[in-house]
């Protein structure tokens, strides 16, 4: 699973997701994209299995670049806990993606084997996503 190697503060505030993506919102890498059109937190888990749709789909073929990285840490405090005696412990890391967001691309691959692929990556994502190529893709 994906994670930072080291972090200089354990605990962040929650933060807002208002407006869209102004950066990595256009394909940088590869020739076929996987755009985000909702806000979300997206974890470390979430990344790991759509990976792992696409490759297993594309079987070794082509090259898949993941955009995104969790680098929030999401707290939790346990259950049945009073309220008070302070914030709770790291329990899973997240990445903040707004809309616009690519957040995977692939190469390598023709249209068909692509979309599926990242249609397959899509369903374990917990928002909605859309399929786009380099060449129509154009973000405003």
């Amino acid at each position: 699973m994906l994670m930072p190697k080291r972090v200089k503060y354990r605990r962040v505030q929650r933060g807002r997701m208002k407006g869209k993506a102004t950066r990595g919102n256009t394909i940088s890498y590869g020739k076929y994209g996987l755009v985000a059109l909702e806000p979300a937190w997206i974890t470390s888990n979430q990344i790991e299995a759509a990976r792992i749709a696409m490759t297993r789909y594309i079987k070794r073929g082509g090259h898949v670049w993941i955009k995104i990285f969790p680098d929030k840490p999401v707290t939790e405090k346990p259950a049945e806990t009073r309220m008070g005696s302070g914030k709770g412990s790291p329990e899973y890391w997240a990445a903040v993606v707004k809309p616009g967001r690519v957040m995977f691309e692939m190469d390598g691959v023709d249209l068909e084997v692509a979309k599926e692929a990242m249609r397959l990556a899509g369903h374990k994502l917990p928002i909605k996503c859309k399929f786009v190529v380099k060449d129509e893709y154009r973000e405003v």
